[in-house]
């Protein structure tokens, strides 16, 4: 009789930043080894999502991964996809100080939305660009240290950096027990139940009209927090 394979782990990610660092293409890049150049990109209108299995530490891990719009006026919208979220992706571009400049208010947003447990990993994208640079790594790094996240800078155009952003970030999941089980409370359904997908467009972006996660985890007996 052949041994019963485990289930995969179930991971949510979430990627957040301002709008036009890159956050969607280095989505595509890992999870569809593609990369469209920047003047065919559009801005994700809302939310887009994406599955990805992989092995990390001998375990079968399923991702489920959020890509969050940048733009302001959807802020309200993507608030709703923090809830169960594992591991956070803080995207900034190495060429765009502002982007950079951006992250402590992309950081308190968390403390509104995210338990301390919850991993975060600072990736500075775009180093293809290291002509046009505008944020020394050290002084990233060192930002990302103090705020107590993993650090990577990465290039979605040339794939430098981009597995190893997102195995970072899975692995110290992994390693991190106030993640699993009770001691994760309802968090940890939540990311398993963060894996359903709303409805989405024909570009495969979540509209914003279709979202409504509260009532959908208040339906199936989870917390709202």
């Amino acid at each position: 009789m052949a041994p019963i394979s485990e289930p995969p782990i179930n991971v949510k990610l979430l990627l957040i930043g301002n709008s036009s660092v890159g956050k969607s293409s280095l989505l595509l890049r890992f999870s569809d080894e593609q990369w469209l150049p920047e003047d065919e990109a559009s801005a994700t209108i809302g939310v887009d999502f994406r599955v990805h299995k992989m092995d990390v530490k001998g375990k079968k891990v399923k991702l489920s991964i959020w890509d969050t719009a940048g733009q302001e006026r959807f802020r309200t919208i993507t608030s709703s996809y923090y809830r169960g979220a594992q591991g956070i992706i803080l995207v900034y571009d190495v060429s765009n100080r502002e982007t950079f400049d951006a992250l402590p208010r992309w950081y308190s947003e968390l403390e509104t939305y995210v338990s301390d447990s919850v991993v975060k990993i600072v990736v500075g994208n775009k180093v293809d660009k290291e002509y046009s640079r505008q944020v020394p790594t050290q002084e990233a790094q060192q930002f990302a240290e103090r705020m107590g996240s993993l650090f990577v800078e990465a290039s979605a155009k040339t794939a430098v950096g981009v597995r190893e952003a997102f195995r970072n970030v899975v692995e110290r999941i992994i390693d991190t027990p106030e993640l699993w089980g009770n001691a994760a409370g309802s968090k940890g359904d939540a990311a398993k139940r963060g894996a359903k997908a709303p409805a989405s467009n024909s570009t495969g972006g979540v509209m914003p009209g279709n979202i409504d996660l509260s009532a959908q985890e208040q339906s199936e007996g989870g917390c709202s927090c």
